[in-house]
């Protein structure tokens, strides 16, 4: 599993960060995000990519965890 963790920064970087590591061809990838607008943008590119998504909150900070 690759990690991205973007925490910090605003869009477009979390989905440019998640793309660069798709590119690796990982099975899965955990991407860790401070914004819900970050979360939603990751996500709809992972669901537009193929990859299942799975989200998880705690403290204000969402951990997608994204999979074929």
């Amino acid at each position: 599993m690759q990690i991205i963790d973007a925490r910090g920064l605003s869009c477009p970087e979390p989905v440019i960060l998640t793309r660069q590591a798709m590119t690796s061809g990982a099975d899965s990838y955990q991407v860790m995000v401070d914004n819900n607008t970050s979360k939603e943008n990751v996500t709809r590119y992972a669901h537009h990519q193929g990859y299942k998504v799975q989200i998880s909150e705690q403290d204000g900070e969402y951990t997608l965890l994204i999979s074929k």
